[in-house]
């Protein structure tokens, strides 16, 4: 071989090594037309192909890469949008089954307001009838009483007429309770002295008396606030409540009377719901055996009870509770289980202070001087009782049946005061009534009275200028002084 094909074959074997060791730029130069050039020109013109093919091989490898990279970015993001579609669509059904539970606690709530409503209403009705009927009881006997020699020996039978019927109508006055609006007059009150007062009467010797194995005890805030309210009323809501405890336990046990200052300032899911604001809460609680949830959604209803009727209570123990607690736009909280039961009454707070003054009253202090008086009052008997006291105490009374009777006496008379009953059936009510009788005398002054709840038409006819208004059955020293107030006014 040759010299000359000698560094040829060398040449080849040299370029050989460097393609193959990724020198793809590796050439070998031709020098000649002949056989050696034209396998130069040929292993060239591989080297050129192969270096064509690798670098589009390698330009497809990278355009799968990033195609598989931005595929792979793709499914990334799909995949966070499914899971936070997901995650939507859970809380979605969570929002949805909370706004359906309370939607159907709400249903439950209102369906129950609106039955304590329609027993309201009911009891309201009986309550005034009853009212009409138990003035005789309750009236005669102060009139009897005043005429009565000391050592009489009708005194004592009297006097216990008068107190029977004086029970009858707190009875009465718990069924007015119930059908809610009751009349009363709301000044500030301290709860703890509510509870220290009730604590040394003669209903908590009873029940403590009944209950000797029930060990009461307080746990009272020294520096809890004020509440607008009717004392009596709390009262009786404090009473029901320790007596329902107390009978809930059986055998040895505690029933613990507590209050304290609570600010809510986000609304609290409840028995109510107690609204954002600052309250005085009263909390009684006992060591029963609870109370069953069967029980529990009707527990607030009149005459729903486990007592037996008649001997331990009437049934309109915790019905009033209810009612006294929405009348005072206060709230209600129960807890219970299989160590007990509490129930936490809220009472929105006020700043103004309890007034101590207290008045011994005596019947001169509000007997009249001849002033006129127009009864005016659907009930006979109703226009005899009314009649007898204002004779009583002093004053000329005149006595008509109804409202259009009254606006026709007007027409040719005067009279210093008139004596409105709200309710009259048949005709126009107390409010219309007066509404008429103020058109002939602008100025005419007079009492409301009823038997019934403080109505909206009771409020209309104190607007257009009527004074008090005073429940049935009167007395004697309530009749008198709010006659005497209005006559001064």
């Amino acid at each position: 071989m040759s010299l000359r094909k000698t560094n040829y074959v060398k040449n080849l074997v040299s370029g050989t090594n460097e393609i193959s060791q990724g020198n793809l730029d590796y050439r070998i130069k031709v020098n000649s037309q002949d056989e050696i050039g034209e396998l130069s020109r040929s292993f060239n013109l591989m080297a050129d192909n192969l270096q064509m093919e690798l670098s589009e091989r390698k330009q497809a490898q990278e355009e799968l890469k990033k195609n598989r990279d931005h595929l792979e970015e793709l499914v990334k993001k799909r995949t966070a949008k499914l899971v936070k579609a997901n995650r939507e669509m859970e809380q979605e059904m969570e929002d949805r089954k909370q706004a359906e539970e309370a939607l159907k606690e709400s249903e439950e709530k209102l369906a129950r307001a609106e039955k304590m409503k329609a027993l309201g209403l009911l009891a309201g009705g009986v309550a005034h009838d009853l009212n009409n009927v138990l003035s005789g009881i309750v009236s005669y006997p102060d009139l009897i009483l005043l005429d009565l020699p000391e050592d009489s020996k009708l005194r004592k039978p009297i006097e216990t007429m008068r107190e029977s019927g004086h029970r009858s109508a707190a009875i009465v006055q718990d069924l007015l309770t119930v059908a809610r609006g009751v009349a009363t007059t709301r000044k500030p009150l301290h709860l703890n002295e509510i509870i220290r007062d009730y604590l040394i009467s003669p209903e908590y010797r009873k029940l403590a008396k009944f209950n000797p194995s029930v060990t009461i005890r307080t746990n009272t805030d020294a520096e809890l606030l004020n509440i607008m309210g009717s004392k009596v009323h709390i009262r009786k809501v404090l009473m029901n409540l320790v007596s329902n405890a107390s009978e809930a336990i059986e055998g040895i046990g505690n029933v613990t009377i507590s209050t304290m200052n609570r600010y809510v300032d986000r609304p609290l899911r409840g028995y109510d719901d107690v609204n954002v604001g600052e309250f005085a809460v009263l909390a009684v609680s006992d060591d029963g055996s609870g109370i069953s949830s069967g029980d529990l959604e009707r527990i607030f209803e009149p005459f729903c009870t486990k007592k037996v009727m008649g001997r331990s209570g009437t049934g309109l123990g915790l019905a009033v509770v209810w009612n006294v607690v929405q009348d005072h736009k206060g709230y209600i909280d129960v807890t219970t289980g299989k160590n007990g039961t509490t129930f936490e009454l809220y009472f929105p707070i006020t700043r103004e202070e309890p007034s101590d003054h207290h008045l011994s009253i005596r019947i001169k202090d509000y007997q009249g001087n001849g002033e006129t008086i127009l009864i005016v009052d659907d009930v006979r008997s109703q226009r005899d009782i009314s009649s007898q006291m204002l004779d009583t105490l002093g004053y000329k009374t005149e006595a008509v049946s109804n409202g259009e009777e009254a606006v026709e006496y007007l027409k040719e008379n005067t009279v210093d005061l008139i004596l409105l009953d709200m309710i009259m059936d048949p005709g126009i009510n107390g409010r219309e009534t007066y509404e008429r009788i103020v058109k002939i005398h602008p100025n005419q002054k007079a009492i409301i009275v009823s038997g019934f709840a403080e109505t909206d038409e009771v409020k209309a006819a104190q607007k257009l200028g009527a004074g008090q208004y005073i429940k049935k059955p009167i007395t004697l020293e309530r009749i008198g002084l709010a006659v005497k107030k209005v006559l001064e006014s």
